[in-house]
Parts: structure tokens; sequence; C-alpha cells
């Protein structure tokens, strides 16, 4: 059976609880007979959407949870929109408050969430829609809902691994051991593997330290190795706890590239892609070197993107290039979110090409043209010093 987990211990800052919403992600753990879980509760509430995004950058697959009462929302469409943009191919989606409207009422919500999962290049059709009360299921009145849902997460297939290659993890997370000069590193393994007392490097944001992997933990039990796509804790020797923040990576020594210049483009062979209205962006076009706020993995960083158009207009795409004041930790493959105001997804896309760091400092007098004329392309096989 999956262990109980109370609301308190989900939500469980101040303002989560006076507000009955999910305002940072939350990790959780259960089981069942088949597997094992790490479940990451995101926050709904479109004022949080920045925390949801870097909450769905360690995730395998989705639960879409629609009220009853209120149907799809706007923020539902993003949450799908920026699952699909991470490469989630599965989702299950589950209408809560079900008990509270009538069956024709449900029967819309259901038909409304297909509709919208057929939108974002899921399948509608065979997506399990689960229809429930979460409240009467906490009471104890009514938990066959959950048990549907538990059923229905052990038919998902397992995505593929990358466990060859260097270890590689974004930092989710951090914690101090009192009265130790050791710390713990929480994030999800993207790629490889680990075992204690191998030598990692620690970089981002013109921070480096090299550390030594102690003890690692996956479900708050010590394991002798961790391996792609298990959440793990690490135990760092002589961390300087305060220079490492959320966003750096942990990797491998040598391993982890960094930059302050990328070339971008939108998945499938598309060029960078900027959503239009139907899809929560913007109703205007932008300019080339407008500021935008980037996600990648667990970090966000703000820098200008340029193109190679004058100006950009809502569901248009292009070669963008996105331009940091500075180094970010970064590699070929990953999948950047744009956005430009806390409400608002601007766009999304797939780094294709990293370029060797210059210096800038300031975006007085920056000359675009200039900056961009002649990058040199980053080996990312020549190992880091």
């Amino acid at each position: 059976m999956a262990k109980f987990i109370s609301y308190d211990d989900i939500d469980r800052a101040p303002q989560e609880r006076a507000r009955g919403i999910t305002i940072n992600i939350a990790n959780l753990e259960y089981e069942t007979k088949e597997r094992h879980y790490a479940h990451i509760d995101c926050p709904g509430h479109s004022d949080y959407i920045k925390n949801m995004i870097t909450g769905t950058s360690q995730m395998d697959a989705a639960i879409l949870v629609i009220a009853a009462t209120d149907g799809v929302m706007p923020q539902t469409k993003e949450h799908l929109m920026l699952a699909k943009q991470i490469g989630l191919e599965e989702v299950i989606v589950f209408i809560n408050k079900a008990d509270l409207v009538d069956k024709d009422d449900l029967e819309l919500v259901e038909m409304e969430a297909r509709e919208l999962l057929n939108d974002y290049s899921f399948n509608g059709e065979t997506t399990k829609v689960i229809n429930g009360s979460a409240l009467q299921a906490l009471q104890g009145e009514d938990h066959n809902c959950i048990d549907e849902l538990l059923k229905a997460l052990d038919s998902l297939k397992v995505p593929n691994r990358a466990e060859e290659g260097s270890f590689l993890m974004p930092i989710a997370n951090k914690i101090k051991i009192p009265n130790s000069k050791d710390s713990v590193l929480i994030g999800t393994v993207e790629r490889g593997q680990l075992k204690k007392g191998e030598q990692l490097e620690i970089r981002g944001f013109e921070h480096f330290q090299k550390v030594t992997a102690g003890e690692i933990q996956v479900f708050k039990k010590t394991v002798n190795q961790v391996r792609a796509g298990e959440q793990c804790g690490i135990l760092c020797r002589n961390l300087i706890f305060d220079g490492v923040h959320k966003g750096m990576w942990l990797g491998a020594p040598g391993t982890v590239q960094t930059t302050n210049i990328v070339k971008a483009r939108r998945f499938f062979d598309i060029k960078l892609y900027m959503l239009n209205e139907n899809e929560n962006g913007r109703k205007q076009g932008i300019r080339s070197g407008h500021t935008v706020l980037t996600f990648c993995t667990t970090w966000d960083k703000g820098c200008r993107i340029f193109f190679d158009n004058e100006l950009l207009m809502p569901g248009e795409v292009t070669n963008g290039y996105l331009v940091f004041l500075r180094e970010v930790p970064i590699r070929k493959g990953c999948k950047i979110t744009l956005r430009e105001s806390r409400r608002r997804v601007l766009g999304h896309g797939v780094v294709v090409e990293l370029y060797e760091q210059q210096f800038l400092d300031t975006w007085n007098r920056f000359d675009a043209e200039g900056f961009l004329k002649d990058l040199k392309p980053l080996d990312e096989n020549k190992k880091r010093k």
C-alpha cells in the first residue's frame, strides 16, 4: 500500500497553508507493490508557475489535476505545454471534486481535458482520466479513486535512462549538516552513475569547487550507487555551503560545461518558437534584443535573445541566440523555456550549439552585431580544468 502523507506534510510553508495552495515544489515518496515513486507536488496557481517549471524538469510522467468545479484553467494549458516541452510522454488526468458536480458537468470537463491533451500532442483518446474526490479519500469515505490512480501509475512505461556517460546532476536543493563541514546536495541524476568516494565538481554562475561524494541516499535509504533517473541526496565532503546554489550542476571532473552564449531552436527541427495568444503567449511581436527569463533544468536566469528577423511574431519560429551576463551550466540538447513576466511563457526551444564565453559585464553600449559576429563553438569533448 502507498503510505499516507498528510496535507501539512505537503504544503509546509505558512503561506501555503494560509492560502490553501502550493507555492514551492514539494518532494514526496510512496510505493505500491510494483514501484517506488518520487512524487513532486508542483504549484498550480498561475502566480507561482516559475516554481512549477523547475519542478517539471525532474519528472518522468505527470498527473494533471483539474477541479471539476472549475474545468480547464489557463494554467492547466500552460502546465501541459511545459510538460510537452520537457519531453514528457506519459500523463494521467485526475478530475478532483467530482462529488460536487452532476454527471453531465463531469462529462463536459473530461471531454474538455481530452481535447486539450490532443491540442498539445498527447493522446487524448487513450490517456487515463480518473474522477474522484481527494477530500473524501483523505477523510476515509471513498478511496477507490486513489486506488485507481495508483494502478494507472503502475501501468505507465518507464522511460529510457541515460546511464551511460559521465555523471551529471542539476542541483535542486542543499542541506547543511549541523556542526560539520559536510553538506547534502539534492537532485535528480540526469546522466551516468555515481558511487561513494568518487570525485565531483560543482560549476555554474562563475562558481567552481571540487568535492568528494560521501554517503548517498535514495528514498532516505543509504545505497552504494545511484544512476540516471533517481532522485537522491549526496553527502559532499568539505563543501563551501554558501557558495553553492540551486541551479548549479554537480558532475564528474571536467565534464560540466558553462558559457554565456548559446544558440537555440525548437525541438523537431523547428527553430525557436514563440507562443501565440491562444497558447497564453503574447498578442504582439518582440524585437531582437528582447529581455527574457530563461529556465533550464533547475536554474533560471535573465538574458537577452537575438534572432535573424527584425521582429518575431507570435506563432513564428526563428534561429535564436541567448546571451547572458554571466556563465550558466548548460549542454547541447538542453530544453529551455522562455518567460518575460511572472504570468506569461514567451516560448521554448532546445540548445543546439554552445559558444566560447565572452566577457560581458553590462548591457550599456552593447553591440549585438559585433558581439555575435565571431563566435567560436565550444568543444564539448574537451574536459574543463
